[in-house]
């Protein structure tokens, strides 16, 4: 009953995000891949070749996600295998995307297409990568084929996922392909990326005037580990300009910045959004040009703290400065023992539903546990349990508390005695 609400999620589409080259399995061609033959790149030894097999699993996972009621699902296309050698397109490949965007329509979910998670073409990383002046010109190319291609069932996209956090893991901290560190690579590739986000922006708009496009971005709360400490105040903010407000400003309004080098000539301030995509996880304590965890603040598997409140301030401070719909595009945590993930959705979306800005989407990250990059196989996200080797999925409670969110428009007293209360998270036990 509506009166046994605790709060509404009735303005949310809900649903799940993954991308291609955590879940698809199978692909020998791309940047990951040839990263994780690398000794030691990988925490437990795993590839992407595994995964949750999901290119031939695709329907099995399409029916699961419309049994338990998602509405949206956010997913990517594997640039590899829409182009595996320059210039050279595999119809077969987007005819498979297009079989599942078409089902995934079928099944009741509004799909929201990826163009770049991360992962593209091992002859692209041989080219330099984003690093190249030539990247923009090449995933424009991409994205034209498949738009055309999908766009009879798609409307919705992410141009780039997390630019600031493929960039600086790829060629600032050295953990992502290629594995650098070259702070005029992390300038180039962030340039790339920007240009290559407004020009794809203005193409997907003029192949489909109705589309939303966005781009994810990363976003965190940068907090002082010591509030009266002013280093630690001063270092919070240049975290926050360097990783993530100046990228914004200039992906979604063309703010252009001496980071970025010379503004090119056809890109003007502008809007070149739809909706805030905004992928957020945690909060850092700083004291330096780091990360960092407050002792005793409550933390995932990983370490990383859980802060939900962090969420709405990121989306506030975002939206303040460039008013748009907020879609959060990623929202979850590492939870092996599926302990706390109901009361990590829970405090999030009570976060949503107590502010007063225009979120419209929330996306849990990830579906069936993926393989998640340099941690491998071990990390487990997703609100459907996989044993990586029968393949077998097994949904979670916490799969079905959001199954129950999303059937009731909101958490209702029963709903959260069954799957909320009694839980807690564990802590930084610094």
């Amino acid at each position: 009953m509506a009166s046994d609400l605790l709060f509404s999620t009735r303005e949310l589409l809900i649903g799940v995000a993954t991308s291609s080259a955590q879940i698809e399995g199978g692909d020998r061609n791309n940047n990951w891949y040839d990263w994780a033959q690398m000794p030691g790149t990988i925490a437990d030894g795993s590839s992407p070749v595994r995964a949750t097999d999901h290119w031939n699993r695709w329907r099995e996972d399409t029916a699961l996600m419309a049994e338990l009621g998602l509405q949206t699902y956010r997913m990517s296309v594997e640039w590899s295998r829409i182009e595996p050698r320059p210039g050279e397109i595999d119809r077969g490949a987007l005819e498979r995307y297009r079989d599942e965007v078409a089902a995934v329509r079928e099944a009741g979910l509004v799909p929201l297409v990826t163009l770049h998670h991360f992962s593209h073409p091992s002859w692209f990383a041989g080219l330099g990568g984003w690093t190249a002046a030539v990247a923009p010109e090449r995933f424009l190319a991409l994205v034209e084929v498949v738009v055309e291609a999908l766009g009879e069932y798609v409307t919705d996209w992410v141009t780039i996922n997390e630019p600031n956090v493929y960039a600086t893991q790829a060629y600032l901290f050295g953990e992502g392909p290629p594995g650098t560190r070259d702070w005029g690579a992390v300038r180039a590739t962030l340039r790339h990326m920007t240009i290559a986000h407004i020009r794809a922006y203005r193409l997907i708009h003029r192949l489909q005037p109705d589309a939303k496009v966005g781009f994810a971005h990363h976003a965190r709360v940068f907090a002082p580990l010591v509030e009266r400490n002013p280093a630690h105040r001063v270092f919070s903010a240049v975290d926050r300009a360097l990783f993530q407000d100046l990228l914004a400003d200039a992906m979604l309004a063309g703010r252009w910045t001496p980071l970025l080098g010379r503004r090119p000539d056809d890109i003007a301030p502008g809007r070149y959004y739809d909706y805030l995509g905004l992928n957020y996880y945690s909060r850092s304590a700083v004291s330096g040009l780091s990360d960092g965890t407050f002792p005793g603040a409550p933390v995932n598997d990983l370490g990383w703290e859980v802060y939900p409140a962090g969420l709405v301030e990121v989306a506030r401070d975002l939206h303040r400065r460039h008013p748009a719909p907020i879609w959060v595009t990623e929202n979850g945590t590492a939870d092996a023992a599926d302990a706390f993930r109901s009361r990590f959705v829970f405090d999030h979306l009570q976060a949503i539903a107590a502010s007063e800005l225009p979120f419209e989407r929330y996306y849990h990250w990830c579906f069936v546990d993926n393989w998640e990059w340099n941690d491998g196989e071990d990390p487990r996200f997703g609100i459907v349990a996989l044993d990586y080797e029968t393949q077998e999925r097994t949904v979670r409670d916490s799969g079905r508390f959001l199954a129950h969110v999303i059937a009731d428009g909101g958490v209702t007293q029963g709903t959260y005695d069954t799957f909320v209360a009694g839980q807690d998270y564990p802590s930084d036990p610094r």
